[in-house]
């Protein structure tokens, strides 16, 4: 606790002793007009805090939040304290040194709560009415005797009329500031209004004796904040400064415009949000727009309450929206919000909602560009950066919070030449999560020389690995990137029968580029109810954008196929999500691999988009020969193999797989060596289950004879 705020603390306590003082003078006097004599005396009891806010005013840190902020409307003068109409003597003034308290900077926790909430004077002391009596239960006594010994002991309208200078029978308006922001709760029953027992809310109790926390009817659905005060860079700092600006107008003005967050950077979106709540002196808290009730009753008492809290506290709202169906069911209450609410709002959203009667600014939010990434590479990694800024920033693609951490961690694990991998390993680490949802990573082992390809199809994998490693100099250093909206990323189509080596071609390159290969499970993705596609689309290439994956959709033709004819609702929405494909592919930064055994079947659209076209030949005679040379591991035992007569089978390198591993376990379970017998019979197999023509001859093996000592080899 600090000690201006333990100052504060004790000129509020003692405000309400005066206050209460003063109402228990008032209470006599209206006593001894009802009953004819003065009441019997009561010790008056100490301002107490309720025993929740004794227990939890230690854990305040910080001066009064609000005590030195502007008031929403200032509080009127206080009026001279006149006798209630039809005579009666004049009701005891209060004191000058509680006068004097109400005008003091910063002032009690009353005053700040009748500016804020736009009370009269009669309203703020029919507040302190309802507030004493949970300070001080004597109270309830002195209640009853002023109402002549009336059944309920508790405060109402008629005791405040009879009590207070300047009655206005309008403060029991559900529209006046009492009702409204639900500062009181009125008693249930079947008696008049202005008779009604008067409870004060427990929140308005404890923020009245300097107790300010956020009400515990919205701490379920909220949640605080919490971002590193770390500056961020130029780009998303000049949002932050935009929104802090502007809003700063609004709540000089009265009307603070709601400020829209676009594009998939959730993270940098609470970044940008917390540093301009942070600018404004505000605190941040987050709430899901699927938490929002969608009764009507329930929701206008969530926006009342925080409305409330905004003013009190003072607050600032993030909501989550990203992921709202614009037809579902929180769409409505979410709309309704951004209406009611005129504190500072805002809304982390997609694509922008429609704008309502509220003036609305609609900001694009991105992760910092690769320069400014490289920038916080070497600012976290220090006199350890060497040449690796560049290298991490070319390939992941991380917000400030993310490059500190994974920087902090790999230099406490490393350091030295081992730094590198360490930190590559990490960066890894924290793109992978988002992905493994939608696609399986593929463990990629093959290498160059398990790869049969012509040269010319060689050289094409290798300027794909070549513009990957390239990307930073040419788009950054080159100034590409500053020409180019779309086409950042490399797209590229492995087109061949199945089994002539697509996916492990794809391998290859992922093994030389240190990179996580992901296959597409189209099972995961692919969705029968209208927009779940893409929905799912979206999250795969938004968490792919994060870097350090490659995206292999296996079977492409599958995903993008031909655009076909419109004749029903089918074929509309099966043709948009193609659209949107073709849109995202071309936005995507990344590296994506389509391999498909049907080329003509894919979208013209998608050919124009595709950086490279690489075509997977079956192989010949001699390249099959060479698969069979390297299928095998060193540790098989093998018989003696005529390579070229296996070359001869006119198969692919994926079915030379399949037999060589059935001829291994055949081998395995007679406890002999892999021969050519058991090849040919796993072969046979292999060419029925592809329902190929079978040559006999081809797959009759004849031991060859042995040769004469001394003939020649």
């Amino acid at each position: 606790m600090t000690p201006e705020f333990a100052q504060w603390l004790t000129a509020n306590d003692q405000y309400l002793a005066l206050a209460l003082g003063w109402l228990r003078v008032r209470l006599d006097q209206l006593a001894e007009e009802v009953h004819g004599a003065p009441p019997a005396p009561a010790a008056p009891a100490p301002a107490a805090a309720p025993q929740s806010a004794q227990r939890a005013r230690p854990v305040l840190g910080r001066l009064f939040p609000g005590a030195q902020s502007a008031p929403l409307r200032s509080l009127p003068a206080p009026g001279p304290v006149v006798g209630e109409a039809g005579g009666g003597a004049a009701p005891a003034a209060p004191p000058q040194a509680m006068l004097d308290a109400e005008q003091a900077d910063p002032p009690p926790a009353l005053m700040m709560l009748a500016r804020r909430m736009g009370l009269t004077r009669f309203e703020t002391m029919t507040m302190l009415m309802c507030v004493a009596i949970e300070l001080d239960p004597h109270m309830g006594v002195l209640y009853a005797r002023a109402q002549g010994d009336a059944p309920s002991t508790g405060p109402s309208f008629a005791l405040a009329m009879k009590l207070f200078a300047e009655p206005s029978w309008d403060a029991m308006s559900p529209e006046r500031p009492l009702r409204y922001w639900r500062l009181i709760d009125v008693g249930s029953g079947s008696g008049p209004l202005v008779g009604a027992q008067l409870k004060a809310d427990e929140r308005i109790v404890n923020y009245v004796k300097g107790l300010n926390y956020l009400d515990q009817s919205l701490a379920p659905l909220l949640t605080a904040a919490v971002a590193p005060l770390e500056p961020l860079p130029p780009s998303q700092q000049t949002l932050a400064d935009t929104i802090a600006a502007q809003a700063r107008r609004g709540l000089d003005s009265g009307q603070v415009p709601l400020f829209q967050l676009l594009g998939a950077d959730s993270q940098g979106k609470l970044l940008v949000a917390h540093a301009a709540a942070y600018e404004l002196d505000l605190t941040l808290y987050r709430l899901r727009a699927e938490q929002l009730p969608t009764q009507t009753a329930e929701l206008e008492t969530l926006i009342r309450l925080w409305r409330r809290e905004a003013a009190l506290l003072p607050l600032a709202l993030l909501v989550e929206a990203g992921d709202t169906d614009r037809a579902g069911a929180h769409a409505a209450p979410l709309m309704r919000l951004m209406e009611r609410d005129s504190g500072l709002l805002i809304v982390d959203a997609r694509e922008p909602w429609p704008e309502g009667a509220r003036e609305t600014v609609t900001l694009d939010v991105a992760r910092p560009s690769p320069a400014e990434q490289a920038v916080l590479w070497r600012e976290a990694l220090g006199d350890a950066a060497a040449s690796h800024p560049q290298h991490l920033a070319a390939h992941f693609n991380f917000n400030a919070p993310a490059i500190r951490q994974i920087a902090t961690g790999a230099m406490r694990d490393a350091s030295g030449d081992a730094l590198g991998a360490a930190l590559w390993r990490a960066s890894l680490q924290r793109a992978r999560p988002a992905l493994d949802q939608l696609a399986r990573v593929v463990d990629a082992k093959s290498g160059w020389s398990d790869l049969e390809l012509p040269e010319t199809e060689k050289a094409l994998l290798q300027q794909v690995i070549d513009q990957v490693r390239s990307r930073s100099a040419v788009y950054d250093a080159w100034g590409f990137r500053e020409r180019m909206n779309r086409g950042l990323g490399i797209s590229v189509l492995f087109a061949g029968e199945s089994g002539t080596g697509k996916t492990m071609a794809a391998e290859v390159i992922a093994r030389e580029l240190g990179l996580l290969i992901f296959r597409i499970d189209l099972s995961a993705v692919v969705s029968k109810y209208i927009g779940e596609t893409e929905k799912n689309l979206r999250k795969l290439f938004d968490a792919a954008e994060d870097g350090g994956a490659i995206l292999f959709f296996d079977e492409a033709d599958a995903l993008f196929g031909k655009r076909s004819e419109v004749r029903d609702s089918h074929d509309r929405y099966a043709n948009i999500e193609i659209n949107y494909l073709l849109q995202r592919i071309e936005a995507f930064r990344g590296l994506a691999i389509l391999a498909s055994n049907m080329k003509a079947s894919l979208d013209p659209a998608f050919m124009r988009r595709l950086r490279f076209v690489v075509n997977f030949p079956f192989p010949g005679p001699e390249e099959r020969a060479s698969i069979w040379k390297n299928v095998f591991p060193a540790q098989v035992p093998l018989a003696r193999l005529d390579y070229e007569r296996l070359g001869r089978l006119n198969l692919t390198g994926g079915s030379i797989h399949n037999i060589a591993l059935n001829a291994a376990f055949a081998a395995a379970g007679r406890g002999v060596q892999v021969s050519m017998p058991l090849l040919l019979e796993a072969a046979r197999t292999e060419l029925r289950k592809l329902e190929k023509p079978i040559n006999e001859a081809d797959l009759r093996w004849v031991e060859p004879a042995p040769q004469a000592a001394g003939a020649p080899a």
